[in-house]
């Protein structure tokens, strides 16, 4: 099994990872403690302690760090981590 460069599409694991990280700065940033994450945890309305702009500075942070752009051609629906994390990990 050969080992990639970051430029190729990351698993979901690391995706998953990442955004866990991430989401725990930010909670962090506002002197929140993040829960412990799922793949079926919920943005927006389930219980994690961030907001629509939070979600959005998650989102470039992500970009930056994938160098992927999942929402290039137009906003793509997602509500989970896990949703998020799989549109990270498949070809956009």
């Amino acid at each position: 099994m050969t080992h990639h460069s970051a430029a190729h599409l990351p698993a979901t694991g690391s995706i998953f990872a990442l955004i866990a990280e991430e989401l725990g700065r930010i909670a962090a940033d506002k002197g929140e403690v993040l829960p412990p994450l799922t793949s079926d945890s919920r943005f927006l309305d389930g219980g994690l302690p961030i907001d629509s702009l939070d979600l959005a500075t998650l989102l470039v942070v992500l970009e930056q760090r994938t160098g992927q752009d999942p929402f290039r051609e137009g906003f793509r629906q997602f509500t989970t981590v896990g949703e998020l994390a799989a549109l990270y990990a498949v070809p956009a």
